[in-house]
């Protein structure tokens, strides 16, 4: 009868009040969740840690879940039991998730099956952990709203992250010429053997004359922001006619001059995964399966946690002095 009792529950993060990293709560009652009709049950062996989950864990994200809930999103594991109608999927298939019901940081997920995919053995669970929300928002920021097209330039600014390095891998696949930035040497290293034609460290002082330099009196055609209340006003001057920049991050504001957008017809749009249809999640998982297939599509991964440690995660993710690959969480 214990042991039965022991299986019924798992550890898993939760959150009971918003605020900073010490909010993140590791406890090892939770009761393992139950997949209903069309989910699933994965056992989790990697979650991803992206920073829109500190914005949502600090209570300043437009979106804020009820209380208390568990954190994470992008699941790998093996799935370990189904739900009513679901059919695609058996107990013991590796799979990776870009979005759970229950939450990701826990020894168990579960999520709906037609959000969960095949984790091919080429790919490690990590490497799956490192795949959903950012080769997703990566292929929306550059086609679905960026509308790229092979021959164009991409700014990749702020590449050495999980975004990042999903942007410069299949922009580069995709024919597009590939600059990207970086805070360390490091992580210039990182972009350059993942796409990147050229590297520029944005720590210099006059990495964006060099951008230009590099791109001629043509500019940029896009660029993909993931600090734009830091770069978006120097970014409209790197831009080149019809140039657009993709705010995929941003963590306050700024103060930008709308005649710049004016004196090039330069857009700024705003890129949210979850705003994505059916259809259109369905098109990047598409692009994603057929990328790791091809090869190109290779995940990065940088710092890895143990679930005691998520505080830790948190707090590094914000405040770190430069990426090199998608943090993950190892269970």
């Amino acid at each position: 009868v214990a042991m039965a009792a022991t299986r019924s529950v798992m550890r898993a993060v939760r959150v009971f009040e918003f605020g900073g990293p010490e909010v993140l709560k590791l406890q090892s009652d939770v009761l393992i969740p139950v997949p209903k009709e069309n989910q699933v049950l994965i056992k989790v062996h990697a979650c991803g840690v992206n920073p829109v989950e500190t914005y949502i864990r600090s209570g300043t994200y437009a979106r804020k879940p009820a209380l208390p809930y568990t954190p994470g999103s992008d699941v790998a594991g093996v799935i370990e039991n189904v739900g009513e109608h679901v059919t695609a999927f058996k107990k013991g298939d590796r799979v990776f998730t870009l979005e759970t019901v229950s939450g990701g940081y826990a020894e168990y997920a579960v999520a709906a099956a037609n959000k969960v995919f095949p984790l091919p053995d080429k790919l490690d669970f990590r490497q799956g952990a490192a795949i959903g929300v950012p080769y997703f928002t990566a292929y929306r920021a550059l086609f679905q709203k960026g509308c790229a097209k092979a021959g164009e330039s991409v700014l990749v600014h702020g590449a050495s992250g999980g975004v990042g390095l999903a942007a410069c891998q299949i922009a580069r696949a995709c024919g597009l010429k590939v600059l990207g930035t970086a805070g360390t040497e490091e992580g210039m290293n990182v972009i350059l053997r993942n796409g990147a034609h050229q590297a520029f460290n944005h720590r210099d002082p006059d990495y964006t004359e060099r951008i230009k330099a590099c791109t001629g009196p043509g500019g940029v055609n896009i660029i993909i922001e993931m600090l734009s209340n830091v770069n978006l006003d120097a970014d409209l001057q790197l831009l080149s006619r019809a140039g657009r920049v993709m705010v995929v991050g941003c963590r306050g504001r700024i103060e930008i001059n709308p005649r710049d957008t004016m004196s090039k017809e330069s857009s700024i749009i705003g890129v949210s995964l979850f705003l994505a249809t059916e259809e259109e999640k369905h098109e990047c998982a598409t692009a994603v399966l057929d990328g790791i297939e091809a090869g190109w599509l290779k995940p990065v991964v940088g710092s890895e946690y143990p679930l005691e440690k998520v505080a830790k995660a948190h707090e590094d993710i914000i405040c770190s002095s430069g990426a090199r690959g998608k943090m993950v969480l190892l269970l």
